[in-house]
């Protein structure tokens, strides 16, 4: 794809990064067929071929969001369907949170959505948040169908219906030694969400790792991986939580050693593995999220690289 980005703007680091992103886009259209908001409204401006241009005329001409390039930018679930089949490895992922970055500097959302945004911010990313936030939507459950009819409160009844009726009890984070002849020692990422909704995920993977052969380890100062604040264009917000993990991660690498970062949570590991990217600007982070990157791996990465 054709652009005019000026020499300027060609300075700036993420505007260069976009550039060659939306260049190497040669509108083929695969992409459609495994986008799932484009196969539901049937919309080209829903697909990640129609974002990449409201993106690059946004982008390209300094444009203020409108409202009408915001929805479709909104609809975007990240789910990174369309980098699977594209022919030509356009990182749409990297764009696509590129513009959400820029709208969020550029763009004053109405009252309600901000206020929304702002929720999901201070609550999802911190477990005990979390669940003090699922308690409360159980005395709020009753007015779940009154928010249906008021437009500006109808995303509450959406996240009511999502809430749980009850809760599993919580669960600690405890180190585990390997059960069977040793593999390794590696650590598992706590998450944020996954503790409140199902801590027996966590106690599984404990045990299927201890069981392969792996000491099981929790690193001490870690939160929240970013992905949340990324999402929302909040980059400055997944910047210091990648920091703060990489720290976390770092001291255990130096203190008794790492064969993986285990991930339970798809979303949380594409972005640990991109922390490498993310702060490749910073030079006093640069190569030690690099080195965590390499370490990232989901469960089943893992487990299908040992003989089981």
């Amino acid at each position: 794809m054709q652009t005019f980005f000026s020499p300027e703007q060609r300075a700036d680091p993420t505007l260069a990064e976009s550039q060659g992103i939306i260049r190497k886009c040669v509108r083929c259209g695969f992409c459609t067929a495994t986008c799932p908001t484009y196969v539901l409204l049937g919309d080209e401006l829903d697909s990640p071929r129609g974002r990449i241009y409201l993106i690059k005329d946004m982008l390209e001409n300094a444009r203020a969001p409108t409202p009408e390039v915001v929805k479709h930018i909104d609809r975007c679930l990240s789910c990174l369907s369309c980098m699977t089949t594209c022919p030509s490895g356009v990182n749409y992922m990297h764009l696509v949170d590129n513009a959400r970055a820029y709208i969020e500097h550029n763009y004053k959302r109405p009252l309600i959505t901000r206020a929304i945004r702002a929720l999901l911010a201070w609550t999802l990313p911190y477990p005990r948040r979390f669940r003090a936030a699922m308690r409360v939507s159980r005395l709020t459950r009753p007015f779940a169908l009154l928010f249906e009819y008021i437009g500006p409160l109808k995303p509450f009844a959406a996240m009511l219906a999502l809430a749980p009726a009850k809760l599993p009890a919580a669960s600690t984070a405890a180190s585990s030694p390997a059960s069977t002849p040793r593999r390794g020692r590696v650590v598992l990422v706590q998450g944020c969400v996954e503790p409140v909704l199902n801590p027996n995920i966590r106690a599984a993977t404990v045990r299927l790792l201890n069981r392969a052969g792996y000491d099981v380890t929790f690193a001490r100062g870690e939160g929240c991986c970013g992905s949340l604040a990324q999402h929302l264009g909040r980059e400055d917000e997944a910047l210091a939580a990648a920091r703060r993990n990489v720290d976390a991660w770092t001291s255990e690498i130096e203190n008794g050693g790492l064969n993986a970062i285990v991930v339970t949570a798809a979303g949380c590991g594409t972005t640990v593995k991109d922390y490498g990217f993310m702060l490749r600007l910073d030079p006093a982070y640069a190569d030690k999220a690099a080195r965590v990157s390499a370490l990232a791996h989901d469960i089943t990465e893992l487990l299908d690289g040992i003989d089981l």
